[in-house]
Parts: structure tokens; sequence; C-alpha cells
């Protein structure tokens, strides 16, 4: 009776933590039942959220999600260097935390890598305008007239010195 005890015991405890490092991977795979997010994923949502709080004018709030995403991005960039979208943001965090410097350094990096990127374009043209630099941020205003996308608009209102709700 008590070694049927002691096996039956062994056996569920077995099953257990295979089921439990079965589910487990570092590379992406499902944790109960929900996917594990990346660096830059959840980096993507940090700055949504600031966006928010910056709306509402929480700006110290705002700025500590802003470092946060931050510190995920660099991370992200150096697992997988020279995306695009990820110095993008990369560019967009730097800029929030008041280094335009090194803002228009990872912006201009992701342009290298794809001159055409949407969001790059926008996000320089903002830093121009806010580094009194126009000429420049005519520039990239000029490679999204085409796009038929929002972030033209919402630059050429930066340029036209327009109060723009969108960060």
């Amino acid at each position: 009776m008590i070694k049927k005890l002691f096996i039956t015991i062994l056996l569920s405890v077995t099953l257990i933590s295979n089921s439990y490092s079965a589910g487990s991977s570092s590379s992406g795979g499902e944790n109960d039942g929900q996917k594990i997010k990346t660096n830059y994923e959840k980096a993507v949502k940090l700055v949504k959220s600031a966006k928010k709080l910056e709306k509402k004018g929480k700006t110290k709030k705002a700025e500590k999600k802003y470092l946060k995403a931050q510190k995920l991005l660099i991370a992200s960039n150096k697992s997988k260097p020279n995306k695009p979208d990820t110095l993008n943001y990369l560019g967009f965090t730097t800029r929030k935390t008041g280094d335009f410097e090194n803002g228009e350094k990872y912006y201009l990096q992701g342009l290298a890598i794809d001159p055409n990127h949407i969001g790059i374009n926008e996000y320089l043209g903002e830093l121009y305008v806010a580094t009194n630099r126009h000429n420049l941020a005519v520039e990239r205003l000029e490679v999204l007239k085409n796009c038929n996308c929002e972030e033209y608009d919402q630059l050429k209102a930066i340029i036209a010195g327009e109060k723009v709700s969108k960060y």
C-alpha cells in the first residue's frame, strides 16, 4: 500500500515537472498559454503607455517609461542589431529623454538601412524642428510626401507650428 502510494506520488511529480519544462523556452515559446514577449515588444508597449501619460501631462511618469523602454531597446539591438524599427524607437526614446544628439544618431543609422522608413522620417523631422533645423525637417517631409500616411500630416503640422495631439 505504501509502496503503491509512493509510486503514484513519484509519477505525479514527474509528470508535473515534465509538463512545466516542456512549456518553458527562452526562444519565445509558450508560457502558461501566453507568448513570451521580446524586449522590442515590451519596449513598444512602454512607449505607447508613455505617450498616453505625456498627453495627460504626466511627463515625469512618461520619462520613466521611456527610460525603461530605452533599456529594453538597447538590449534588443544588441541581440538583433540594425533593425530599422528598433532604431526608430531607440531614436524616439532617446529624444524623448532629452538626448537629441544620440537620438539623431539612432535615426540616421536606421535611415542608412531603410531610407524610406516612415516612422524614422517623421520622428527625425520632429527632432529637426525641435532643434531649429527646419530645412532638414522639410527634407524628411519630402521623403514622406507620397506615403499617403498620417505621419506626413503630423510632420507637416509640426513644421507649420501647429500643435498636434500625437507625439
